[in-house]
Formats: C-alpha cells, sequence, structure tokens
C-alpha cells in the first residue's frame, strides 16, 4: 500500500502548491507527461494542462487546501480515495469528491478519474 499513498502523497503536493515553481515541479513528480486529468468538469493531458487545472481551482478557492479523506485503497496499478477542499480561515470543506488514479511502471499517475460527492450550493 505504500506506493499508493506515496503516488497520493504526491497528488496532494500538486494540488497544494504554493507557487508556480513548486506548482510545476509537483505536477513532473507526480504525473507521467502524457497524464490525464478527468472529472465532470475538466478533461485534460499533459503536464501543462494539469498545472493550469490546478491553477485555475486554487484562483478558485483562494486559503484551501486539498487533505486526504480517509484511507488509500489499491490493487495492481490502481488506487482510489476520497478527499476534501478546507479553507484555512473557518475550517469548512464545501468541496469533497473521490479519485481513481492509475500508476504507470515508475510510480507517477498516468491517469486520474475523478468524481465530487461535495460542492458548495
Amino acid at each position: 500500500m505504500t506506493a499508493y499513498y506515496d503516488a497520493v502523497q504526491r497528488y496532494f503536493a500538486a494540488w497544494n502548491a504554493a507557487t508556480a515553481e513548486e506548482l510545476e515541479k509537483a505536477v513532473a513528480a507526480a504525473f507521467t507527461e502524457d497524464a490525464t486529468y478527468t472529472d465532470p468538469f475538466t478533461d485534460v493531458r499533459g503536464h501543462e494542462a494539469l498545472a493550469a487545472a490546478i491553477s485555475g481551482t486554487q484562483e478558485q478557492f483562494p486559503g484551501f487546501t486539498f487533505r486526504l479523506l480517509g484511507e488509500v485503497d489499491g490493487h495492481h496499478a490502481l488506487a482510489r480515495f476520497g478527499w476534501e477542499l478546507v479553507s484555512g480561515a473557518d475550517g469548512s470543506a464545501p468541496v469533497a469528491g473521490s479519485d481513481v488514479i492509475a500508476l504507470a511502471e515508475d510510480g507517477r499517475i498516468a491517469s486520474v478519474s475523478g468524481f465530487l460527492d461535495r460542492l458548495p450550493s
């Protein structure tokens, strides 16, 4: 389970990167060059598009941090986990979801299929 957990930690490092430089490094560490990310609002491929999608979310939710919700579960090259987007100001978590990731042989994420379980009204 360590490989799955490590991949998820790198994933959150990308989503929580504080600067453009940190984001670029974190995306490269977490995702393969041609990785895909698909959720109800986004469908992108590659490091540049992933970084843009993450930056857009950060701009939409300033002061928020993604965190793991529950445990990481995996088998073969697949893992799933829940997450929530938490406000640094008041601790509220208006957005939550669950993701399924596929890992490449090097342990980086080759694809993400995201699902939104809770959205703000």
